[in-house]
């Protein structure tokens, strides 16, 4: 599947500075997203001699015999045992080793070892991991293929973004899709495939979900409301709709399960005027849309939550941390910060009507202060911007890095 490796320069730009430095760089994200061939590309540039390197991949029967820190450390020290001078370790998918972070941690204070990992999973640096390794790691999320890099990976200019979205739209930024024909029931079987992994090992085998008619439900349910704010409760009482008793608790514990694989994202909302992060009525979005156009099939009338999941994923890839903005009644799609920058964000479908325009651009202008703002759509047509608040087509903003 990964035999054809593309330059992923967004992210070998940010392990780069790191290479031979001083802490362990862990890779993170959603199982398929290329996390694995990061490594290799990461791998490939440092040009690094064969008895130097050890690249270990989780995945592979070669390495079923490591299970736990013990045997990680002792096939490590074997490995290298006749190497003198720096050594370079490789680890994918590290969750599958139990108490990895004790042999990481050894490995790493010997002081000649530089060592890279990956992980599909969310706790993968709980706070008990990240006490033990503390001031020692650097993490690098890894996500699906932004449009910008879709289009590499088909091969097309960037003049033909606007005919190609559409295929974004419905394929999603899943890497391995290129290796296919790009049909829908091919790349959606495929997808689906990697929907059940997710759901059976990252889920229901690591976390002993017994109830798995129940934890589909919920998943389900978090995919068509994509975009759309609601709480465990709402979606407890939906479920009893269903004649499926299940308690919030039980649905909170469940969403968590969902979230620590990085299939889903919660975004709390931000009261702008009290200045606080808000406990309730949350949004959801999946890290990659086609893993619902698998599910449900893509539909045009879902268009405005798809297009909210796509902006929210390209906030992430370009380092903001993303809210939900509450401002009265009136809300913002996102609140976007990062360093010294702070933008807000509204996205809409078309602005085909002025209740519509008047709805989207009046919650920006009740903001009171000189960050950026920003209206995002469809359109392709666009006048000048409207007492400050920018607009912007969606594909245009996709394209432009530099927002």
């Amino acid at each position: 599947m990964e035999t054809l490796l593309h330059k992923r320069n967004l992210y070998i730009d940010k392990v780069r500075p790191f290479i031979d430095k001083p802490v362990i760089k862990v890779i993170t994200g959603m199982r398929r997203t290329g996390k694995s061939c990061l490594l290799k590309l990461i791998i490939e540039e440092m040009q690094i001699s064969e008895n130097s390197k050890l690249y270990i991949n989780k995945e592979s029967l070669d390495y079923d015999f490591i299970q736990d820190y013990g045997e990680l450390h002792r096939h490590v020290k074997k490995y290298f045992s006749a190497v003198e001078g720096k050594k370079y370790l490789f680890v994918d998918e590290i969750q599958e080793i139990e108490g990895w972070e004790k042999a990481v941690t050894s490995l790493f204070n010997a002081g000649d070892y530089d060592i890279y990992i990956t992980g599909s999973n969310a706790h993968l640096l709980s706070s008990e991991i990240a006490t033990l390794i503390a001031g020692r790691y650097i993490e690098i999320p890894v996500y699906s293929l932004s449009f910008e890099e879709f289009l590499m990976f088909r091969q097309k200019k960037q003049e033909k973004g606007h005919e190609e979205f559409l295929t974004y739209l419905w394929a999603g930024g899943f890497p391995a899709i290129h290796h296919f024909d790009f049909n829908r029931e091919v790349v959606y079987q495929y997808i689906n495939s990697i929907y059940d992994t997710i759901l059976l090992k990252d889920v229901i085998r690591r976390n002993n979900v017994r109830n798995v008619t129940l934890l589909e439900n919920i998943t389900r349910y978090l995919f068509q409301n994509i975009g759309n704010i609601f709480t465990a409760k709402k979606v407890s009482d939906y479920l009893k709709s269903q004649k499926l008793k299940i308690g919030v608790d039980t649905v909170q514990k469940y969403i968590s399960y969902l979230m620590s694989t990085f299939a889903v994202y919660k975004v709390p909302r931000f009261d702008i005027k009290g200045k606080r992060l808000l406990e309730l009525h949350e949004k959801y979005y999946l890290g990659d849309i086609a893993l619902r156009n698998a599910l449900f099939g893509y539909r045009e009338g879902d268009i405005s939550g798809l297009l909210e999941n796509i902006v929210f994923l390209e906030l992430k890839r370009r380092g903001y941390d993303v809210h939900i903005g509450k401002l009265g009644e009136r809300e913002i799609d996102f609140i976007a910060e990062k360093e010294h920058r702070k933008i807000y964000v509204q996205v809409a479908y078309l602005l085909s009507s002025q209740e519509t325009i008047e709805r989207e651009f009046s919650a920006l202008r009740s903001v009171r202060d000189n960050y950026q703002k920003y209206v995002i759509s469809m359109d392709s047509v666009f006048g000048k911007d409207i007492e400050g608040i920018h607009r912007i087509n969606l594909v245009d903003f996709l394209l432009n890095p530099d927002i």
